[in-house]
């Protein structure tokens, strides 16, 4: 097979060709380029393989096109950026591994000891750029019969693979949830006999291939291959604690591990926002941890978004997960998850509804959107119900929300407010009256006007035997 038309509608390539035949190497382009370019997939990463030196290629080729081009020394790569397209640059080589550590000792090599050294046989094919076999394509593993049959395998024996680099255990999932491939029985096998080596592994590595996943069009995919292959447990146990279905006296609970698989594939469909996808995966999370059993009623998991939600940061935390914004708006989801099905479920007061409003503040339609995916009857009917009732929910809440202004809403008393009127420092008692304002004002008993305001702060500080000193003014 021969790509050499297609090399031609980007310039870039003759420009590689020449740089390499002046410099008297060959090159080749390999790995997940050509592996999209066969599955008509779009891709902006090129990788180029020099049978010589990949930083002097990069070099002259950074020269002709005249862009920068950055060098890693202690990796012997070069990397340069064209238009949208960034192309790195390295000398073919061979590695060997020692058991105990996932660093390569790394010696020169050709174009075959390369391809070897690749993850899988898809992502090991190359296309020539030299004068003797331009645009041929190169693939010693059948790299070609694996894509029509839709097969994740190791070019080498999986041990050797999986051994060598441990973190392509994850990618085995990833390519195999990204592509929607299956994983050759063989090379799962070699997840199952490897997966204790995931251990050598850093978890920002194991994060970057997790999330991948995660983005996926159907994520419970790679997290069921995980599990399956024991790898998931061991970088994420939790998770893995959600399952099973427990019976007695006639009454089970679902199995909250695939019920979190349904809700992260429901809300896959509906967002591209990774952190919204992880607020999915942790709802949750304390379940196991909350589980009782009651003779009346059944199993119950009382107060499991409370403990979810602080269990959240010491999970991130341990994952070496972002413990910024990113990490507050899962555990702030995680927190309110069961509020709007609640509301849905009882006659819907308009206290309940600021309250709702104040506290998910421009989060609100990602919580919306949670709740609805983590609908997950199999009785259809059942589902439009309760789709129908968080229709009515939410439209009462955008009806509130244009009447009262009250999400993000600030008390028109502060903190400053109060203690300027008593003469106070910041103490308990400027707290008790601050929350005690906001309360009316979420309960409805008062406008968020200063007033009416003023006059409740009043009152709350003679029940604490507090005498008001100077009349504040509003702004």
């Amino acid at each position: 097979m021969n790509f050499s038309e297609v090399l031609a509608s980007n310039s870039l390539f003759k420009v590689i060709a020449d740089s390499a035949r002046e410099l008297g190497v060959e090159a080749y382009v390999i790995g997940g380029y050509v592996r999209d370019l066969i599955l008509n997939r779009p891709s902006k990463d090129i990788d180029i393989v020099s049978v010589g030196s990949g930083v002097e290629l990069a070099e002259k080729v950074a020269e002709r096109l005249g862009v920068q081009v950055i060098v890693f020394k202690n990796f012997g790569t070069a990397q340069l950026k064209t238009d949208d397209l960034e192309v790195e640059f390295v000398g073919a080589r061979r590695e060997s591994y020692r058991s105990e550590s996932r660093k390569p000792i790394v010696e020169d090599g050709t174009l075959q000891d390369d391809q070897n050294r690749r993850d899988f046989t898809i992502n090991a094919m190359g296309i020539s750029l030299n004068i003797a076999n331009y645009g041929d394509l190169i693939d010693p593993f059948n790299g070609m019969s694996d894509l029509r049959k839709k097969l994740i395998r190791t070019p080498l024996e999986p041990g050797i693979t999986f051994s060598d680099d441990p973190l392509r255990m994850m990618r085995a999932a990833r390519f195999a949830t990204q592509l929607n491939f299956d994983i050759e029985p063989d090379t799962f096998d070699g997840l199952v006999q490897m997966a204790e080596r995931i251990s050598i592994i850093s978890k920002e590595r194991i994060n970057d291939e997790l999330n991948k996943i995660i983005l996926a069009k159907t994520p419970s995919y790679g997290f069921k291959l995980l599990h399956q292959a024991g790898i998931l447990k061991l970088i994420f146990p939790e998770f893995v604690e959600l399952q099973g279905a427990e019976y007695q006296d006639g009454k089970g609970h679902k199995d909250n591990f695939y019920h979190t698989l349904q809700v992260l594939d429901n809300i896959s469909k509906h967002t591209n926002d990774l952190w919204l996808r992880w607020a999915a995966i942790m709802h949750d999370i304390a379940k196991p941890a909350t589980k009782r059993f009651d003779k009346k009623v059944g199993w119950t998991f009382h107060g499991h978004e409370e403990l979810g939600a602080r269990m959240t940061p010491r999970i991130f935390r341990q994952m070496k997960l972002p413990m910024n914004e990113s990490m507050r708006f899962v555990q702030k989801l995680v927190r309110l998850h069961l509020r709007p099905i609640a509301l849905s479920k009882e006659e819907i007061t308009d206290s309940a509804l600021r309250r709702l409003l104040f506290d998910a503040g421009d989060d609100l339609e990602a919580l919306m959107t949670l709740c609805r995916a983590d609908i997950t009857s199999k009785n259809p009917d059942k589902v439009r119900k309760h789709l129908a009732n968080f229709d009515k929910v939410e439209q009462k809440l955008y009806d509130l929300e244009e009447r009262d202004k009250i999400r993000n809403f600030q008390p028109v008393i502060t903190g400053e407010v109060i203690m300027q009127a008593f003469g106070l420092k910041p103490s308990a008692e400027v707290g008790i009256i601050k929350t005690a304002v906001r309360e009316a004002i979420l309960d409805g008993i008062i406008p968020n006007q200063y007033e009416q305001a003023f006059g409740l702060m009043v009152e709350e500080g003679k029940k604490l035997g507090l005498e008001l000193k100077v009349i504040a003014e509003s702004d």
